[in-house]
């Protein structure tokens, strides 16, 4: 009897092992499309926040190719750019690269591009920075983040690419200064990696990755 009773507990303790297993896969798995669904849709959002829906008639989404480029780009991983178009001409480019260098990590930030070269904006993706000082970079906190409007890899020159305590144009918080400076380090770099790359960009295949000089 202790044996058949042993028999069926053993049973009944592998059945709700597998229907754990099964659920806890279940939940998983659409917990993973949800969270893909909303950075999919926060992503969206941000790039139309920077480049205004009048000026391209394509699917960034869809029209997009990832590179690799760990010195200007951030990151050994490939890094996304979005393509804008109008009837089939380049309109702008919108990058994901890394500021690998933030006070508490890496920040990965979006960066628009226009054709001629000049920044339409900047935003934050994500970051780990200390809440009160670092996190200023995101443009909820404060519109620090809007200062790289405008600007292109000539306009300021390379020595004033950097904050004010370095020498440059930007203005560094209170107290936080390696932040600001990843940032715009990252920025600039950006526009290096743009100004060098340009029109291969524009002129690969979408999800095609290209394997930078840079790397």
């Amino acid at each position: 009897m202790l044996v058949k009773h042993m028999f069926k507990t053993g049973i009944l303790l592998g059945l709700f092992a597998i229907v754990g297993t099964a659920l806890i896969a279940f939940t998983f798995d659409n917990t993973a499309e949800r969270i893909a669904a909303e950075e999919r849709e926060f992503l969206l959002r941000s790039i139309q926040a920077l480049i205004p829906a009048s000026s391209y008639d394509n699917d960034l989404y869809s029209d997009t190719v990832t590179v690799v480029s760990p010195q200007l780009l951030g990151s050994r991983d490939p890094v996304p750019v979005y393509r804008a178009r109008k009837d089939g001409k380049p309109v702008a480019l919108v990058m994901e690269p890394v500021a690998p260098d933030g006070y508490s990590g890496a920040i990965r930030l979006l960066v628009a591009i226009a054709y001629n070269g000049t920044i339409l904006g900047v935003r934050v993706l994500s970051h780990q920075e200390t809440p009160g000082l670092g996190d200023n970079i995101e443009i909820g906190k404060s519109n620090w983040i809007t200062g790289f409007n405008g600007h292109s890899l000539s306009n300021p020159d390379a020595k004033e690419w950097h904050v004010k305590k370095d020498g440059g144009i930007f203005d560094q918080f209170t107290g936080a200064t390696i932040t600001p400076r990843a940032v715009v380090k990252a920025v600039h770099n950006s526009l290096k990696y743009f100004s060098e790359h340009r029109d291969a960009l524009f002129a690969q295949t979408a999800t095609q990755t290209e394997a930078s000089p840079h790397g």
